[in-house]
C-alpha cells in the first residue's frame, strides 16, 4: 500500500509536524543523576534528522524526591537537568524536528536492581503497586496537592524551553495510572471511589493545572493504557460507554491528544467492531489520538524487552487504518530505538534496509 497518508502534515495548536510519525517515548537509563547529557541530545537530534514529525521523550520525573526508582532516569527539574534539556530541544529545532517531554512519576515501585532507592519512601494512592504488593507510603491530600503543582512547574518549564507539546504519562501502572486503577487506588476521601470516572479526579486535577500553566495554545497530550503490567487482559474500562465516562472528563480538562497505548494496535478493543483503541476514543471524545504497539516489527514490546527480538513487518494494515480515519498519528518504538533512519527509509522506499530489533539496542544509545 501506499505510505502517502503517512507522510501528510499535522497541526495542531502549537504543533506543526511535518509527518505523521511520532518517535514513543522509550525509557533510557543514559542521565547520571538525572541529568541529560550530550549524547542524550544528539541521540534525539539523529532521530529528528531520520525524519521522525514529532519526538516524545523518555519518560522524564517532576521534582518530588521518590518520582523515580532509578537514579540514571532523567529529571524535568532543577538547573542542570533543565539545561540538559535545553540542550535536547535546540538540537532537535536545528535538526527541523519538533518534541514534547514526557511528564512523569513513576509512583509505588518496585526497587531497581542497582539497589538505588530515592531519599524518601514511593508514594502513590496507596502503598501498593499492584495488588498484594505494597512498596511505599499511600499520600496524603498534602502530598497530592504538591505533586499536582510539581506537574505543572515542569510544563510550565517545557514551554519556557521551547518543547512544542508536552505528554503526561498516565499509562503503564505509573502513578497517574494507579489512580485510575481499582487495584492500587482504595482510597476513601475524593481521590477515590468506586468508579473509574471518580478515580479519575487525580488526572483531572493534573491536567487543569498544566493547561492553567501552559495557556489554552500549547498542546497537551496524555498516555492511557487500559492494560497493567500486572495484567495484560485488564481492561480499565471493559465497555464502550465507559470508556466514554472516562475519555470525555479528560478532554474536558484539556487534553488535545490522546495516546492510546496497546501491545499490538491492530487488536480490537470491543467486541463488536474492529476499531482499536485510538479508534475508540478519537471517535469518543472527537479529539486527536496517537496509536502505538508494534508498528513495523514482529513480536510486541514487552517480549521484545524481556529479550525477544523481532524483524520488520508489514505496514499494510496500519495504512488500511489510518486510510480509514481511525487515529490521526501513529507511534514507533523499538524501530526508532534501533535505527535513527527507519522514518527515511519508510519514505524513500527502501524497505529492504529495514533493521529488526534485539534487546542489545536498549543497552545502548543508538546513534
Amino acid at each position: 500500500m501506499s505510505t502517502a497518508s503517512l507522510f501528510r502534515p499535522f497541526s495542531l495548536k502549537s504543533l506543526n509536524i511535518k509527518n505523521r510519525i511520532v518517535m514513543a517515548p522509550m525509557t533510557r537509563s543514559f542521565s547520571p543523576d538525572g541529568v541529560p547529557t550530550p549524547e542524550v541530545a544528539v541521540y534525539y537530534r539523529k532521530r529528528a534528522e531520520g525524519e521522525v514529525g514529532l519526538i516524545l521523550s523518555e519518560g522524564t520525573v517532576i521534582d518530588r524526591v521518590s518520582s523515580s526508582n532509578d537514579r540514571n532516569i532523567p529529571h524535568f527539574y532543577g538547573e542542570q537537568a533543565l539545561n540538559g534539556w535545553q540542550n535536547v530541544i535546540n538540537n532537535v529545532h536545528e535538526a527541523g524536528g519538533q518534541m514534547g517531554p514526557q511528564i512523569w512519576h513513576m509512583g509505588i515501585m518496585d526497587n531497581h536492581h542497582s539497589g538505588w532507592v530515592p531519599g524518601s519512601p514511593f508514594e502513590g494512592p496507596s502503598s501498593l503497586n499492584r495488588p498484594g504488593f505494597s512498596n511505599g507510603k499511600a499520600m496524603t491530600e498534602a502530598d497530592i496537592a504538591d505533586t499536582i503543582a510539581a506537574f505543572g512547574r515542569a510544563a510550565a518549564d517545557a514551554k519556557r524551553l521551547g518543547f512544542d507539546c508536552l505528554e503526561i504519562h498516565g499509562a503503564h501502572g505509573y502513578l497517574v495510572d494507579q489512580f485510575f486503577w481499582s487495584g492500587t487506588n482504595d482510597r476513601t476521601d475524593i481521590y477515590g471511589g468506586k468508579t473509574l470516572p471518580e478515580r479519575s479526579r487525580f488526572a483531572i486535577e493534573v491536567i487543569k493545572e498544566i493547561r492553567r500553566q501552559v495557556g489554552e495554545d500549547f498542546a497537551i497530550i496524555i498516555r492511557l493504557s487500559q492494560w497493567k503490567p500486572a495484567d495484560y487482559n485488564y481492561k480499565l474500562a471493559p465497555t464502550a460507554p465507559e470508556m466514554e465516562a472516562w475519555l470525555n472528563p479528560l478532554a474536558d480538562a484539556g487534553v488535545d491528544i490522546f495516546h492510546c497505548s496497546q501491545r499490538r494496535f491492530w487488536e480490537p478493543e470491543f467486541e463488536g467492531s474492529d476499531l482499536n483503541f485510538a479508534g475508540w476514543a478519537k471517535k469518543i471524545t472527537g479529539k486527536a489520538t496517537i496509536t502505538v504497539g508494534s508498528v513495523g516489527l514482529t513480536g510486541e514490546f514487552l517480549a521484545a524487552f524481556a529479550g525477544e527480538s523481532s524483524d520488520p513487518a508489514s505496514l499494510d494494515e496500519l495504512l488500511r487504518r489510518m486510510d480509514r480515519g481511525d487515529f490521526d498519528l501513529v507511534a514507533v518504538g523499538r524501530p526508532l530505538l534501533s535505527d535513527p533512519n527507519w522514518v527515511r527509509k519508510i519514505h524513500e522506499g527502501r524497505t529492504d534496509e529495514l533493521k529488526g530489533y534485539t534487546k542489545a539496542a536498549l543497552a545502548e544509545l543508538v546513534l
